[in-house]
């Protein structure tokens, strides 16, 4: 299959195409599917179920470390090839059956070519004993566009990083430390790229010391390619008609890469106790992640409520605005959107008063977005996921007449922000300290002390800063150059022709199907304005954008006939950074990092070794500006990986975009 390279400002990447019709992708031979791009089978003949026991499990030698690891330890499986998901089947069924009840199975995976939930369904329909593992993978699959996909089962206890890629180009940008390999690609004759002496020694590299291997293969060139890595191998009994297999361990020496220490990961914590302040979609989809891993999290919020500010806006769209150039913030907000797309059905939320997943038309309002639009199909995206319709078959999709077409997003639609905040806080292990103002942080021997001034509020080992243009309120993070952006949305009620509208539709403003009577069209972007009363003069402008981006809908409501001095709607506070990424990750001490990276200021290109000065458990989570929906419940998984030592849930690239550090590096360079 052809690939496509994209170009990034941060590395390059490699998009993998794929066939126009997914289920090309295999043939079933005597009941069992055959791979039809390689020429090669899955797994064994024989038995599938027992190969993967016998060479991944049993090679990794998991039952007796499984069985050994602590209470709280994690284990991190990498793998190379998820194919039919069978290997994780088994490795979890496994990990239910002998690691303690509170460890955590981080397990990561790159596939090229991902299957359709059907063939997956009928391959582990194979095994029965699989049965319950079957039905929790397939009701978290779906299609998945190209990228990084992070999927939590077992309540949290189990988490799937899933990389749709081409592994020569996905492992360089992988940011994990695994502790051991499944080693499954399809056999080296018919797929000699995925076991190139490049991708063992990314294998090598993303091992921890210790790490362990296994594979089905005995081929010389993966031998000679995994002792070149620096692993030592050894030959074991094979499974069925395979007399032999590969196992080993990591035994060095390795060819480290230089990894700038400013954006390595803080020293863990043992003690899963942590503080949030701030209880809007930031600060919900942190406490949430912990939470699911056996973190006890006290969420603080100066109001009586949570999603008080930002957040409490009644309806927020599934809005990603992806671009064809594989920049940082494309890759965070298409990997978001389909994040939350996947997390939204699993809540306890009011179909079509809290969710709909109605869909989202992007317009293309202007030649500028038409060229834009056309574009993205380079990406990659399946039909389901991303498809561009014409001026006709978009405005049957919407239900009402539209100027032009635009871009469907068929899984997207809106929510109620409010109630998926209280669905991420609605935890047992989740305590809401609500109209407790934090205004002071102070650092003590045991973690960290969030205090209204007088008295304590809350304290624990970790805390994190989510509470949006109030995070650089505390000394320790006021050098974060945030901003305040003023954003109004305005209401205006349902009539029985605008109740044919059946989907988003976003352009220069954006209108949703009605809730309770009400479309929310909006939103203004004002800066330099803290104010949060509602103006005329907004109110006339979101009516505008509406006229312009859906006339019949701007007539149906009766637009013209509307005052705008007596529309109801609401504005509120968004909180950007400079460079409209979030900032989330480990906080530093602003000035021992100036000091300890100085030279960079003379020369950027210096490979420092210096550790990062960081503020030990601090850390922060904000900044996600209008694009909050998309952002902030991944950005609860991404510090999460920084808190748990887990495999990052986005490229390593786009962790550091995000890193809170990158505007102090980027003051000290620029002061050439």
């Amino acid at each position: 299959m052809a690939s496509v390279r994209v170009g990034s400002p941060f590395e390059n990447s490699i998009v993998s195409s794929r066939p126009d019709n997914a289920s090309t992708l295999i043939d079933w031979q005597e009941g069992q599917p055959v791979s039809r791009l390689f020429g090669d089978v899955y797994f064994s003949r024989d038995s599938g179920v027992e190969e993967a026991r016998h060479v991944f499990l049993g090679g990794n030698d998991l039952r007796r470390r499984w069985a050994a690891l602590p209470r709280g330890g994690r284990f991190v499986v990498g793998e190379t090839g998820f194919g039919t998901g069978l290997n994780f089947a088994c490795a979890w069924q496994l990990w239910d059956e002998v690691a303690p009840s509170e460890a955590q199975l981080s397990y990561l995976s790159v596939e090229r070519f991902p299957l359709p939930a059907a063939d997956i369904a009928r391959t582990l329909d194979l095994w029965p004993e699989l049965a319950r593992y079957r039905a929790a993978l397939l009701a978290r699959w779906g299609d998945l566009a190209p990228g990084w996909h992070r999927l939590s089962f077992g309540g949290g206890r189990v988490s799937l990083t899933l990389v749709v890629g081409d592994v020569r180009d996905a492992l360089p940008r992988v940011d994990a430390a695994v502790d051991g390999w499944f080693l499954d690609g399809f056999s080296p004759a018919k797929n000699p790229e995925m076991w190139q002496p490049h991708v063992l020694a990314e294998v090598a590299r993303l091992s921890r010391g210790d790490a362990t291997f296994a594979t089905y293969t005995v081929a010389g060139e993966v031998r000679r390619g995994l002792k070149a890595a620096g692993f030592a191998v050894e030959k074991a009994a094979g499974f069925g008609r395979k007399r032999e297999m590969l196992r080993g361990e990591l035994a060095g020496p390795r060819v480290a890469r230089w990894r700038a220490p400013w954006f390595a990961r803080p020293p863990l914590t043992t003690d899963r106790r942590a503080v949030v302040v701030g209880a809007g979609l930031a600060g919900t989809a942190t406490a949430a992640s912990l939470a699911a891993r056996g973190w006890t999290v006290e969420l603080v919020d100066r109001h009586g409520t949570i999603a008080a500010e930002a957040s409490g806006n009644p309806q927020g769209m599934l809005y990603a605005r992806l671009s064809s150039h594989a920049t940082a913030l494309s890759e965070l907000v298409g990997c978001g959107l389909q994040y939350t797309c996947r997390l939204l059905p699993a809540l306890a939320l009011e179909p079509g008063g809290d969710f709909e997943a109605c869909g989202v038309l992007q317009l293309a309002y202007d030649e500028d977005e038409a060229r834009r639009h056309a574009q993205l199909p380079a990406l990659g995206w399946p039909a389901t996921l991303l498809a561009r319709l014409d001026r006709t078959d978009a405005a049957a999709r919407a239900g009402i007449d539209l100027p032009s077409g635009g871009l469907l997003f068929p899984g997207a639609g809106w929510v109620h922000p409010p109630a998926l905040c209280r669905a991420l806080a609605n935890h047992p292990a989740i305590r809401l300290i609500l109209g407790r103002e934090a205004v002071q942080l102070r650092r003590v021997a045991d973690g960290w002390i969030v205090s209204d001034g007088t008295r304590p509020i809350a304290s624990a080992p970790i805390a994190v800063i989510a509470g949006a243009g109030t995070s650089v309120s505390f000394t320790q993070t006021r050098h974060l150059p945030l901003r305040l952006i003023r954003g109004q949305l305005s209401s205006v009620p349902a009539t029985p022709a605008s109740r044919a509208l059946r989907t988003v539709l976003c352009g220069e403003g954006y209108v949703a199907p009605a809730r309770n009577g009400q479309h929310s069209l909006g939103a203004t972007h004002r800066f330099r304005d803290a104010s949060t009363g509602l103006t005329a003069g907004e109110h006339r402008e979101n009516l505008d954008k509406l006229a312009r981006l859906a006339p019949a809908l701007y007539a149906a409501v009766g637009g013209d006939r509307l005052d705008p001095a007596q529309l109801p709607g609401r504005a509120a506070l968004r909180c950007s950074a400079p460079d409209y990424l979030p900032i989330v990750g480990p906080v530093v001490d602003a000035a021992a990092f100036s000091i300890a990276y100085g030279p960079l200021a003379r020369d950027a290109t210096l490979e420092l070794e210096a550790s990062s000065p960081w503020l030990d458990g601090l850390y922060v989570n904000t900044a996600h500006g209008s694009r909050g929906l998309v952002t902030a419940p991944l950005s609860g998984e991404m510090l999460a990986a920084y808190l748990e030592g887990e495999p990052a849930p986005l490229p390593r690239a786009v962790m550091e975009a995000a890193h809170p550090s990158r505007f102090l590096l980027r003051s000290l360079i620029r002061r050439r």
